[in-house]
């Protein structure tokens, strides 16, 4: 990413910005700094592939931190990042990339990875369809959180409509053995339960996630179930651990606990 550089030819504008995260750079980048500030340093290795909530910074942004301060190790180790999210405004089969050279935020421009994008796309469960990230948040949430703890990379924005946990996990087992390659799974928990009724589904939805156990993963579960099941099933067949890092819902954030959606950070790591 390199904000300062020429302006690519097709890019994929900010649907979200002023809304689920500031519009201005600077606001945004010490909203992001301060939030990560606030997390723990883990002491493990920096995991291979992440989990983290898409909703509005005030609710979800303390979670998402919680997540991406895993990668501040790997700052100058990483070089690439696939990002797989639901699709919340269009339906289709499969999985669909974006024809854009770059997705813009207020921090810039994240270019995307086309030679990556033109691999992916070999595959028949993936194909280009602009409309499914026009107006997806899923994605873009996770941008200006890379944006701030990585100093360059590209991306392989995907986003995930019907698609069974085997066809995503084909198309993230594409770059998995790339060292310099990690995983974002975008997804919300339970949606609009009491606090309490929340986090006890919430915390089943970790278990399994923490089980790597796909088939445990309901509808109601999670918003991104689809390639959460994926992750957990790529993660899976190459001997990796789930961990929960962080579960909360927007009563424990922001907000009423009466109606609540859940966040969850989980990081996919080698078993020690």
């Amino acid at each position: 990413m390199n904000p300062n550089g020429p302006e690519p030819a097709k890019i994929r504008p900010a649907a979200v910005a002023g809304r689920f995260y500031p519009s201005h750079a600077v606001e945004l980048r010490r909203l992001i700094l301060s939030l990560l500030e606030n997390c723990p340093p883990s002491g493990r290795p920096p995991p291979k592939a992440l989990i983290a909530p898409h909703a509005g910074y005030i609710y979800s942004g303390p979670v998402a931190a919680s997540a991406y301060s895993l990668w501040q190790a790997a700052r100058d180790a990483t070089k690439r990042i696939v990002i797989a999210g639901p699709s919340h405004f269009v339906g289709f089969a499969g999985l669909a990339v974006s024809s854009a050279e770059a997705f813009e935020t207020p921090l810039g421009f994240a270019a995307v990875d086309l030679e990556a994008v033109r691999e992916a796309r070999s595959l028949p469960q993936v194909q280009v369809l602009d409309e499914a990230h026009e107006l997806e948040h899923a994605l873009e949430v996770q941008l200006p959180f890379l944006q701030v703890v990585l100093p360059e990379f590209k991306i392989v924005p995907l986003v995930v409509g019907s698609a069974g946990p085997d066809e995503v996990a084909e198309v993230l087992g594409l770059f998995w053995e790339d060292p310099q390659t990690r995983f974002v799974v975008s997804s919300d928990l339970s949606h609009f339960l009491h606090s309490d009724d929340a986090r006890a589904l919430d915390e089943r939805t970790a278990r399994a996630i923490e089980g790597l156990e796909p088939d445990r993963i309901a509808e109601d579960q999670a918003c991104g179930r689809m390639p959460i099941r994926g992750l957990l099933r790529a993660a899976a067949q190459r001997g990796l651990r789930g961990r929960i890092v962080d579960l909360r819902n927007s009563g424990d954030t922001a907000g009423s606990r009466h109606r609540v959606v859940g966040y969850g950070a989980f990081a996919f790591e080698e078993k020690l």
